[in-house]
């Protein structure tokens, strides 16, 4: 991923690879990253609206491979599930199991 430097880490307990696609205008982003924060989980996402230049078409690419609807947020986890928009139940269960 020529992209890597554009993605925002959060810190917190490792609850496995939790990556996201998200907006910066999203509201469903952010409560996302709400949840993911009162639940102390370290996480990395990336705001699509806001890459430019050559990255954006590796970066469109990669979101669509994982989510061909594209909506936001896209929820990655451990680089194989995939969670499509805010599933306040399913964010818990995956981040309670680890």
């Amino acid at each position: 991923m020529s992209y890597e430097a554009l993605i925002t880490t959060v810190p917190g307990e490792n609850k496995g690879d939790i990556f996201m696609f998200t907006l910066s205008t999203c509201i469903w982003c952010k409560k996302t990253k709400a949840l993911l924060a009162d639940l102390g989980a370290a996480y990395r996402y990336l705001d699509v609206d806001l890459v430019n230049g050559p990255e954006r078409d590796e970066v469109m690419n990669d979101f669509m491979a994982k989510n061909p609807e594209t909506s936001f947020p896209t929820i990655v986890l451990d680089g194989e599930r995939v969670i499509l928009g805010f599933d306040e139940e399913e964010i818990r269960k995956y981040v309670d199991s680890r």
